[in-house]
């Protein structure tokens, strides 16, 4: 187990809202020893007690359910540097020491390839590992140049490209229930199932993302890589294993099974809006092209919504809708299962039942079953639903992911052919929306997003 973590942008949102947080539940659970050394570096003129005052008031506000003494042990153990993540003289002090180092980059994307070179020449230890966040990358190109650069680097079982669904109990629930129960997998097909939904609404706004949010848009920013990586776990035939190369190999094959979206394809099965001001829950939203640090010429997307079909035995004939959007008037953060009708109901027992569908809650976490019974006349239906709900995890995402890197433990990382397939998915929806042939629509903030969104 590596026991030296070096994060660089550790003045970021990500580090005070999830990787600070994750290594006290990790110090909590008894995964982070006193041998652990924690290095937080980034370009800000702070002093280590300034970043230690810093750090101690984020842990504060984003891990209270841990102890006061968790919370002061991580703040008192980080060392803090003055850093150029770029500049690999400053890379090379901050990784110099004895054994291996896990670097994260908790920075912009656009400028890994620079990091990584940098990393690259400061000769890091043998068996360090890195650690990026998506998107890796920003389109196909860009990532097989990133692939290329890292592999230059570390070997591609030292690469962790995290994405933070993969470690979700909620996303893992999926995979784990259709292929742990034999009432679900015989009809885990195409011939049973009719449509998959992979849906994350949320009432949030920007929240002072501008900065990100308005170079990416709901597409890259969610589509791509988390709910693709949702899909994955939905559609994959069942592995071997759980371990590193069953797992990943058999995400990729859903990923190159994804038919090949036309033009035409882009304008019939994609949808694509921003929002206008209004009113969601109890805050007023500016439109977003007047949210501070929008630039409306980029026209970006603040909802986005794609289908997808499968070429495969299993799912020919099965949609799967893929939608992500902003400010809308309720969180839905969801898998749904939609199964096909029955073929047939005895007469006298109503005019038709309601598909059965299957719902995976992602957030927050509940399992439900919506079936049709004998309502309270004995030849009519009425809705029967099952639900459960999972005890939580006793970790969070990102502390599962944390221990998985110091471990070496790459199942749920995404291997570098795995992330270049995903941009070839959607490659056609971004060339054909930069070309405006999908219009860009428009919804109110607080609204169930752009009208001919179904939202059941």
């Amino acid at each position: 187990m590596i026991d030296r973590l070096v994060i660089l942008g550790a003045t970021g949102d990500l580090n005070a809202r999830f990787l600070l947080p994750a290594l006290a539940a990790l110090h909590a659970a008894g995964h982070v020893g006193d041998r652990f050394e924690l290095v937080c570096a980034d370009r800000r003129d702070w002093t280590g007690e300034e970043f230690r005052r810093w750090a101690s008031d984020q842990l504060d506000r984003h891990a209270a359910a841990e102890s006061g003494e968790t919370r002061k042990a991580i703040a008192d153990r980080a060392r803090y540097r003055r850093t150029d993540a770029t500049d690999a003289a400053d890379i090379a002090s901050l990784v110099a020491g004895d054994g291996p180092v896990a670097v994260y980059l908790a920075l912009p994307p656009a400028i890994f390839p620079g990091v990584v070179a940098a990393l690259g020449a400061a000769n890091l230890p043998p068996g360090s590992r890195i650690v990026l966040e998506k998107p890796f990358g920003e389109d196909l190109d860009s990532a097989v140049e990133l692939n290329r650069l890292l592999v230059g680097v570390v070997p591609e079982q030292a690469v962790f490209r995290v994405d933070h669904f993969l470690a979700m109990t909620t996303v893992q629930n999926v995979l784990g229930s259709r292929l742990a129960n034999r009432v679900l997998e015989p009809l885990w097909n195409s011939a049973h199932i009719s449509e998959v939904e992979i849906i994350w609404d949320e009432t949030l706004a920007l929240e002072g993302r501008a900065g990100y949010y308005d170079g990416v848009g709901a597409l890259k920013d969610m589509v791509q890589n988390h709910l693709l990586q949702v899909l994955c776990l939905v559609a994959m035939e069942p592995p071997l294993s759980l371990g590193e190369r069953d797992l990943r190999d058999r995400k990729i094959d859903v990923l190159r099974s994804v038919r090949p979206l036309t033009d035409d394809d882009v304008v019939r099965r994609t949808r694509r809006a921003r929002y206008l001001a209004g009113r969601a829950g109890d805050r007023d939203v500016p439109a977003y092209a007047e949210e501070e640090g929008v630039d409306p010429r980029r026209r970006t997307e603040t909802f986005a919504e794609v289908e997808l079909e499968l070429e495969s035995w299993r799912w020919s004939g099965t949609t799967f809708r893929l939608r992500t959007g902003k400010a809308l008037g309720h969180d839905r953060k969801e898998v749904a299962v939609r199964f096909r009708p029955v073929p047939h109901l005895p007469l006298g027992l109503g005019e038709e039942a309601e598909p059965n569908v299957l719902r995976f809650g992602l957030e927050p976490e509940s399992m439900t079953l919506a079936l049709a019974g004998i309502g309270t006349d004995a030849r009519t239906l009425a809705p029967l639903t099952l639900t459960a709900r999972p005890a939580p995890s006793e970790l969070p995402a990102y502390g599962r992911l944390l221990l998985d890197v110091l471990l070496g433990n790459a199942a749920l990382s995404i291997r570098g052919d795995e992330a270049e397939e995903a941009w070839r998915v959607l490659a056609p929806v971004m060339s054909a929306w930069s070309g405006d042939l999908a219009p860009l629509g428009e919804y109110p903030a607080g609204s169930d997003g752009p009208a001919s969104v179904r939202s059941s």
